[in-house]
Order: structure tokens, then sequence, then C-alpha cells
């Protein structure tokens, strides 16, 4: 270990990744980057002169160079952040005026669709007269759309920019942070007669890309190929989850089978590995070796973009061309220097990526598949070549769950514990799959697919969806809402890594390391049992045509409901219990007019609109289910230090009860805007 640390892309990797933290987290100008780094690439220079003469200061030569390898990382995220160009349109007057300019809009990315609006991921290039660059989410309603909108394809509008909202719930899905990690914050919903698609478009690779899936897409729909099935070749082969359903998508997940739907390592290697044998009889003449290569490397990158040049997909095939080029120089002799040397020409390209949790997954997996399958391949000899090949899938599952079981279980808050029975049955097939999928699609665009080979290849990927929906069926092997911090979640990544470098060499020092680890974890254990213990809070949730609020003392929380038919799967209070830990929970219904948390008093008004006309102070009013009541009258007569309305009442109303709570200056919350309403002990 120590001596891979030493291998000069690691450090670099490793401070370029600093740079890219910090130039995320701080915000600084592009003339400042530019004129820093500038004049420390000129010192470094003059340093290494005087190196080179005199033979000394090497420690501070290369603490500079780690200096403006950090300064690097800095620079790159914050040159690829539109927000820091002059000509990104959210700097643009018009938004902050909140006016409705002209704005030209290019597609470069279909969204999975929800019930109402159809979704894409939009630059936007002109306002009014304007060039601008950027880009924003763009929500169009359904029944508005006439005619196919694909990539590339430009709409002229007339809309207002929005900002993304904040959850509107504790520990709930923040859609406005992974929006932010792909440079997107605004958004637009746009309306029949809002918009208009314009007729010249300009073409790019993405654009092509696009058209070319499209036509793979109309040949498989006139071979028979629908629905699930259909959705599943364009995920496995094309790149494209945006038509896989979302009950597939939670099989899937609850198999522990999720990655087979994203084109990545796996789906690479596998292409990787059938082109070399395509390209083996090139081995045979004078450069062939490297000719085959060249080839290869282009192939890979022309899937690459076939498939969208997804995140998921760039650092797969950026990956294996690391290790194409490795095999063909025969210096596979450290793999971790390979990723390293990926990772980081990946990051000094894409910063972005850094955030991306396909991204950290996928690289953590690779690692500790590297690191631990060999170990565990060892421990058992297979008597046969079938077992053997078995026992190798079953330790490469193990590996790469170990390497990403703290982080998923810190991001997804579940474990799905048949995940090597999906990977045992569904793996040893996936060459197979993959190689049979790639025959059906050029037979198919050349018109001369065999109906039984359609029939057959469709069968198989129902077969496939069938089993790992029974598999993710078996709910009681699927761990779910685990509860795991930042803090712990590294600590488990220490102790693993710890554990492990024990096993391989068995030290004392190393023991001392692993208990000191464990020590650790348990501190950190106590600390969060205590924190806890002794939080006391009040808080009104926001759901939309219900009323939820509750009172947590400790571990102890009691949730009162304004109607027993809360959807189980979408109520924010499974992310406040998640989030937080609790276990002990009280679910009733609300019957009483006032609570009391601490020394305040809730008075909850409903749609009856009746209440006492005398309180104790100090009073908080909860108004729901947009009760008919005059508020000026209310607030003379009770004069309450806050007024809250939730998510369960008309807009029209809020709109109104707002003013009037202006104008006798008390304090309004409104969760549909702002989330949330907490008070914390």
């Amino acid at each position: 270990m120590i001596k891979f640390l030493k291998f000069i892309p690691v450090q670099l990797t490793f401070f370029l990744i600093i740079g890219i933290l910090i130039g995320n987290y701080f915000q600084f100008s592009n003339v400042f980057i530019t004129q820093s780094l500038f004049g420390l690439i000129l010192f470094f220079g003059i340093i290494y002169f005087l190196i080179l003469k005199k033979k000394r200061g090497n420690s501070f030569f290369n603490s500079l160079f780690f200096v403006i390898t950090i300064f690097i990382g800095i620079a790159t995220i914050t040159f690829q952040n539109s927000k820091n160009s002059i000509n990104y349109y959210g700097n643009n007057i018009e938004i902050s005026k909140n006016e409705n300019p002209l704005i030209y809009l290019r597609i470069i990315k279909i969204l999975k669709a929800n019930k109402y609006y159809q979704k894409f991921e939009v630059a936007v290039i002109q306002l009014d007269t304007t060039k601008t660059i950027g880009k924003v989410l763009v929500n169009i309603q359904k029944d508005s759309i006439e005619a196919e909108l694909g990539i590339d394809a430009v709409l002229l509008a007339k809309a207002h920019f929005k900002t993304i909202p904040n959850p509107k719930n504790p520990y709930s899905f923040n859609y406005k942070k992974y929006l932010a990690n792909k440079q997107i914050y605004y958004q637009l919903t746009l309306y029949k007669n809002q918009y208009k698609k314009l007729t010249k478009n300009e073409i790019t690779l993405n654009g092509l890309a696009y058209s070319v899936r499209s036509k793979i897409n109309k040949s498989l729909q006139k071979k028979g190929f629908k629905n699930n099935e259909l959705a599943v070749i364009n995920a496995l082969l094309l790149g494209q989850r945006n038509t896989v359903s979302s009950d597939l998508l939670k099989s899937y997940a609850g198999a522990g089978a999720i990655h087979i739907l994203a084109v990545s390592g796996l789906h690479i290697g596998v292409l990787l590995l059938l082109l070399t044998w395509l390209f083996k009889p090139l081995h045979n003449l004078k450069n062939g070796k490297t000719y085959a290569l060249i080839i290869i490397v282009i192939l890979l990158w022309l899937y690459a973009i076939l498939a969208g040049l997804s995140a998921s997909v760039v650092r797969a095939v950026a990956m294996f061309t690391a290790i194409a080029i490795s095999l063909n120089v025969n210096r596979l002799s450290n793999i971790y220097n390979v990723l390293i040397i990926s990772m980081f020409f990946l990051l000094l390209f894409h910063p972005i990526y850094l955030f991306d949790v396909g991204f950290q997954l996928s690289y953590l997996a690779v690692f500790a598949i590297v690191w631990l399958q060999p170990k565990f391949y060892k421990l058992i000899k297979m008597p046969n070549w079938i077992f053997d090949k078995l026992w190798q899938l079953f330790t490469v599952s193990i590996a790469a769950q170990i390497g990403i079981l703290p982080l998923s279980s810190y991001y997804f808050h579940q474990f799905p514990g048949l995940f090597f029975v999906a990977n045992l049955i569904i793996i040893p097939f996936l060459g197979i799959i993959l190689i049979t999928g790639i025959l059906v699609i050029v037979l198919s665009l050349l018109n001369i697919l065999p109906e039984f080979l359609a029939k057959l290849y469709s069968f198989i990927i129902h077969f496939m969806n069938e089993i790992v929906a029974f598999i993710a069926n078996q709910h009681q092997f699927l761990i779910q809402n685990i509860s795991i911090s930042f803090a712990v979640m590294l600590c488990f990544y220490l102790f693993v890594l710890l554990f492990f470098k024990y096993v391989e060499k068995q030290k004392f020092n190393r023991l001392i390391l692993v208990f000191f680890s464990v020590i650790f974890l348990q501190i950190l254990f106590i600390y969060e049992k205590h924190k806890l213990q002794t939080v006391n809070e009040f808080i009104v949730f926001n759901k939309t045509k219900s009323s939820i609020f509750g009172i947590r003392n400790g571990e102890n929380f009691k949730v009162y409901l304004s109607t027993n038919k809360l959807n189980k799967t979408s109520n924010p209070i499974n992310s406040y219990l998640v989030g937080t830990g609790l276990k002990n929970i009280e679910i009733s219904l609300q019957k009483s007019k006032l609570y009391q948390f601490n020394t305040v008093n809730f008075l909850r008004i409903d749609s009856l609109g009746l209440y006492p006309s005398k309180f104790k102070k100090p009073l908080v009013i909860i108004l729901q289910k947009s009760p008919k009541i005059n508020l000026e009258r209310l607030l003379i007569t009770l004069k309450p230090t806050t007024i809250i309305v939730d998510g369960s009442n008309y807009k029209s109303y809020v709109v109104n009860w707002k003013k009037t709570c202006i104008k006798y200056k008390t304090p309004f919350y409104n969760t549909m805007q702002k989330g949330v309403f907490k008070i914390i002990n």
C-alpha cells in the first residue's frame, strides 16, 4: 500500500481531488485562478531550474508541484462551471426582473418522463438577441407535444425561468443538488402555444447518435420488440434508461442487479474481450498489434458516442481504454496504476464526475475487485472448471459488494441480500446476451433479422426480467431503511482497509490499527446514539392534500395524521425515520385541537374553522384543509406568534392569508414554499 501511495499519478489524483473539492465549495473568479496558476507555474519553473543547478530543495519543489496540482483542480471545476461565464444565461437581467424573454433552446438529453410532463436537459443558446450558454431543465406538458422532440431539436419559447426548489421535507431526495451537480440551476415549464419547434437544427455527434438509436428502435419495433423488452435492450446495449418502467427499475435495484441496466465497466469489458478476439489476426502483421489497438479504441469510443456519452459510459470506456493500452505494451503489472491514471484524466476533463454517485461506486467496486477478489478466490480450490468459474464469479460479486456497501447504504439506505444470486444467474450469460443483442441490432438494421431469432432474444430478455422480479420480491432478504451517517461510512471504509491489510500480512502494528478503527467506530456509534436521544423537536411536514405533524422526544416520535390513507411509499415520514435513525414511532389521527411542545402551544384549525377564543401564550396556529375563517379577526383575537400553513390548503387561500399576516406583521410560514417547519429544543 505504501508503495502504491508513492506512485506519482496516485499523489497527483489525490491533490487534484482536493482542488476540485475546494473549487466546488468555495467561489473563485476566473481571473484570480488564471493569475495564481500562471504565477505558480512560473515560480515552479524557476525553482526547477535552481534544483537542477544546485541539487537541493527537493521537498520544497515537490510541495510546490502538488500545490500547482491543487490549483489545477480548482481551475478545472471553476472554468467548467457555466455560472462563471459572462455569457451564462442565468446572469442575464431578464431573469432577475421576472420577465419572459424570447428563449432559443437546443435539446441535449431526453430524461425520464413523468405522468404529466416530458423532461429534457436543454442548452439555452440565446435570450432575445443575446447569445448565451448554460443548461436548463425543461418540462413540456405531454398534451402539447405534437411532434417528436429529439436531441438537437431547437425550440423557440417564451416563458419564465424558475429556480429548482429545495426538498420540502427533511432527508428526502435533494433534486436541486442532483441537478446542480450537472450544472442545471433553473427550470422551464412549457405548455401549448408557449413554444414552437424550429426547422433548422445544428447537427452534433450526440444528435447523430440519437438518430442512429431512433433508427435502431424503429427497426426493432418492426420485428416485434416492445415494452420492457425494448426498454431493456435500450438500457443494456444503447445506454438509454429513460424508457425503463419504474417498477422494473425497482426490481433490478431490489435484486442488486441495477448495474446491468447501465452501460458500465461490465458491458465495456465484455465488448473489449469481443473486439480483442475479432482483431487478434491482425497481430500477425507488422505493427499489427498497434493497428488492432487503434481500431479497438476507436470502436470503443464510437460505441460510447452511440450510447449518449453518459457519465457511466465515458468512465467505463476511459478505464478500459487505459487497460487496452496497458495490455498492448505488456505493462498491466499494476492494474491500480491504470485505474488511477484513467481516474486522473477523467477528473481533469470532467471534474463534476467526482460528485456523481455512479462514478464513486464504479471505481470503488473495481478497486475492491482488483484488490480483494484474488484473496477470496485463493481460499477454496474448486474440483472442476464449472464450479471454479462459479466460485470466481461469486468472489467477484462479494468483493464488489464490500467495496460499495458503505457508500450504497449511505446513499440508497438498502442492501439486496440476494445480490449474489442475481449475479450468479445473469452475469454468466451477460456476454451471450450482449453479443446476441449486437447481432440482433445489426440484422434488424439490415432488415434480415430472422423471426425466430427476434422471438428467442425477446424471450431471453423477458425471462431475465422475470428472474430479477422474482428475486426482488423475496422481501425478507432485502434490508431496507438503513440509517448511516457520512462519518460512519468513512469509518467503515477505514476499518475494511485496515482489516484486509492485516489479513494480507498479520503484523502486530496492523492489528493495533484495526483495533483502533473499531474503537473509533464504537465512539461514533455512542455519539450518534447520544445525539439521537437528546434531540426534541416539533415538526410540520409538507404533503400535498394532507396534513402531517409530529412531536419528537429523543428516540420517541409521535406522528399525527389528518387521514389514515397516507401512501406508505411516498410519505415524508419514511425519509425522516431513515435519516434520523428513529425506530420508536407512534402514529395517530389528529383529533385534538391543541398540542403542546415545551412551552409553545400549537392550535390546529381545520376545514371546520372552529377555534376557542382564549389560549395560553405563546401560541402558534396551524391552518389546514383550507378553513373558511376571518384571519384578521383571528390575529386580533388570539395574537399568535406564528401562522403555519401546510400542503393541505388551497393555494389561493394561502396567498390571501399571507397578505393578511404581512398587514398585521405576524410571521407567516408556508411549507409549500419553504418546506418543513421545525422547532428544535
